[in-house]
């Protein structure tokens, strides 16, 4: 084979190599596109339901808030706290429970050995504070009600300890007095649930003291289970 005819077959093979090698990069290209994104993590999902809540416009709420209150606490706690919705001191902060129904929330939490931000998770049902703190509607329990169910989903708590009448009717679907929906364990989204008395109905009627205590310490025993 002449010098000539010999440089025609390694042109040729050339060619062939770098045909087979683009084809070799775009089914690679092509295998990398089809492969599933990388999973976002609990702490990313928990943030983008906390950012959807935040400019949530679902109910006429968002036209009377101040700031949205998505919740507050740690991943995989031993308590998620759940009332029914924001008060003014929580609608001007956008955090759970900062008032003194609050601090009296982290007394009763204490008293069984948890602590916010340590353990717990804190939220309500509703995530905006309805106007002169009146019941929240049906409407806007539908459109806030969603966020909850992400939320024990991702934060995975052990167990839930449901505070007021309303957070417990809308949990449980049930019409009863929390004086009668509580001194049971419930279940709801697979995790037991305690109802009790919300703390700052407590600050106005002693009396229910000892029934709340009687709830902390079914919570601490489910948790010691």
């Amino acid at each position: 084979m002449n010098s000539d005819a010999l440089r025609d077959v390694i042109e040729d093979v050339k060619h062939l190599l770098d045909g087979d090698w683009s084809r070799r990069e775009i089914e690679k290209r092509e295998a990398q596109q089809q492969q599933p994104a990388s999973p976002v993590s609990r702490e990313e999902a928990l943030e983008e339901t906390a950012r959807t809540v935040s400019s949530c416009r679902r109910c006429g709420l968002a036209e009377t808030r101040t700031m949205a209150v998505p919740g507050y606490g740690v991943l995989d706690p031993l308590v998620m706290v759940i009332g029914e919705a924001p008060g003014s001191e929580e609608d001007r902060q956008g955090l759970p429970f900062v008032g003194a129904a609050g601090q009296y929330l982290d007394k009763w939490l204490a008293a069984i050995g948890l602590e916010r931000g340590g353990n717990v998770f804190i939220g309500n049902i509703i995530k905006c504070r309805p106007p002169q703190n009146r019941d929240p509607f049906p409407q806007e329990q539908q459109a806030c009600l969603p966020f909850l169910k992400d939320q024990i989903s991702i934060v995975r708590p052990k167990v839930l300890l449901c505070v007021g009448r309303i957070s417990a009717q809308i949990l449980l679907a049930k019409t009863d007095g929390i004086g009668r929906l509580r001194g049971s364990v419930y279940e709801f989204q697979g995790v037991p649930l305690v109802p009790t008395y919300h703390p700052s109905g407590v600050l106005r009627n002693p009396e229910y003291r000892r029934p709340v205590w009687e709830d902390l310490k079914q919570v601490r025993s489910l948790l010691d289970e």
